[in-house]
């Protein structure tokens, strides 16, 4: 038996135009109830439309059948480093689908969504006293976008106080790509940094680029390395004495909430991506939610709008919309995904500050236990204890059997579970960047050790059954340069 089969039948594969037979209905249409109209101009219309004729049966179990197809973090475990794909709590859609929030529009009158607007007031000081920041706006979309407002806010900052000539940017060589191009989008050059042979920021790299043109550094911690950069406050106190800004990228946030606040650390500007650490369905392409913490210096250059707490003449309180003094403006044409807002506030809520800690705590230790399980089987690059990711790399075993990174992940789906990220970050040769989260059981990274485990054993044993895996999907292997250059996105008969 080459694998743990997924035993799907060949002939639940079929297509829907396969699937038909003449004279099959699936609905019966009402009867018309609007005057008939004219068709469309001829050179317009199809000269014909085959269209399949099914059973409501036929319909029902076709979509259900492809619905299996597409992988979720509902179907089994999802170790993609870096994105954080947890299990998100079912009861966080339920509350984000309540009327008093899906029912309501972003234009409504001020006194008619107050319940609504003091959630997301309340939501900015929570996301501000977990990461240790004076102030929050939730109005970015996306991380990538929250790295933007970043460097929109870093820029606006140094024009305020006359210093045009800081044009240049900061980012380590293992960041996040839309590091360098977020800076780019806001008129910054990027200088790389390297990474030192532990892991972290390179101190006398630093030391050799700081000056006066300096605007800031993009540091994300922990790196994409899944590593505590243990030079952070040397790094931080340089670039700000050197009169520069530290950006925050909070994609690792669920690595020290409730343990460190990178406000006491010196950090200025922090995104937070409420869709990985808050919990938020995501994944091919959103919807996310990028919210920006700032320090006391980048309070007034928040992008509009913040959620505003009043009192009327009565005392009574009620929250408004408002831009701050030196606001870079809007990100998008309302205030934020604010679906995706109420998921968060709800998660948090739910957690508290005893269930919040719970969050790192559990990230950092299953991340760890699966280090120590698979050291020596798959290299380390980086031989110390991790946060709440691993990287390895299977350059061991394309050294010794000429197996890569991406015959691994192959070879993973043919036991039901998804690929870890692969090739990333870009300084690991080979890597493999797994992720548990804080959601996953004992048991089900157990068995994803096991199965790792029995993929190193076979690279060895018969290298061939990775090289061509996945066996017993509907797409097996797919010659990916053909596919990206030339897609076939059609059926034809």
């Amino acid at each position: 038996m080459k694998n743990n089969p997924l035993n799907i039948n060949d002939s639940k594969r079929r297509l829907s135009m396969d699937r038909s037979v003449a004279g099959r209905i699936g609905t019966t249409l009402p009867k018309l109830d609007v005057p008939i109209q004219a068709n469309p101009p001829q050179e317009l219309l199809r000269e014909s439309l085959e269209m399949p004729e099914l059973s409501e049966s036929e319909i029902v179990r076709y979509l259900t059948q492809i619905s299996t197809f597409n992988f979720s973090i509902d179907h089994n475990f999802y170790p993609l480093g870096s994105c954080t794909m947890k299990y998100n709590p079912k009861v966080n859609d339920d509350i984000a689908a309540l009327p008093g929030f899906s029912a309501i529009h972003p234009m409504q009158e001020e006194s008619t969504v107050q319940g609504a607007l003091k959630l997301m007031h309340d939501l900015q000081n929570i996301l501000a006293e977990i990461t240790g920041m004076a102030g929050t706006s939730l109005a970015p979309m996306a991380g990538a976008e929250g790295e933007l407002a970043g460097m929109l806010m870093t820029r606006a900052y140094h024009q305020a106080n006359g210093d045009r000539k800081r044009t240049k940017i900061l980012v380590p060589d293992s960041a996040h790509g839309t590091n360098p191009a977020s800076a780019v989008m806001a008129g910054f050059e990027v200088i790389s940094l390297n990474t030192d042979s532990n892991g972290n920021t390179d101190i006398e790299g630093l030391k050799y680029v700081l000056s006066d043109d300096i605007a800031g550094f993009m540091l994300t911690q922990p790196s994409t390395l899944g590593l505590f950069d243990t030079n952070i406050l040397e790094v931080v106190n340089m670039v700000r004495d050197a009169g520069g800004i530290i950006y925050g990228d909070g994609a690792n946030l669920n690595a020290l909430v409730g343990k460190l606040k990178p406000g006491q650390l010196g950090f200025d500007i922090l995104h937070s991506n409420l869709h990985k650490t808050f919990t938020q369905p995501h994944g091919g392409g959103g919807p996310g939610a990028g919210a920006v913490m700032v320090s006391d210096r980048i309070l007034p250059f928040l992008p509009t709008p913040v959620i505003d707490r009043k009192t009327d003449k009565s005392n009574a309180e009620f929250f408004t919309f408002m831009s701050p003094e030196k606001t870079i403006g809007k990100m998008g044409a309302f205030h934020g995904n604010f679906g995706a807002l109420v998921r968060a506030y709800a998660y948090i809520r739910t957690l508290g500050k005893q269930g919040v800690p719970k969050v790192s705590e559990d990230a950092v230790i299953n991340a760890n236990y699966i280090r120590s399980q698979l050291k020596g089987v798959f290299d380390l690059p980086y031989d110390r204890t991790c946060m709440h990711e691993v990287v390895f790399s299977a350059r061991n075993l394309k050294r010794d059997n000429g197996i890569t990174a991406l015959d691994v992940s192959k070879r993973l789906i043919d036991y039901g579970i998804h690929p870890p990220t692969m090739y990333f970050p870009l300084i690991v040769e080979e890597a493999l960047m797994i992720e548990p989260t804080e959601t996953e059981s004992k048991e089900t990274i157990d068995e994803f050790i096991d199965v790792m485990k029995i993929i190193a054993r076979e690279a060895a044993e018969d290298p061939s059954l990775l090289r061509e895996a996945p066996h017993n999907t509907p797409n097996t292997r797919l010659d990916e340069a053909l596919a990206a250059r030339e897609p076939d996105l059609r059926w034809n008969k």
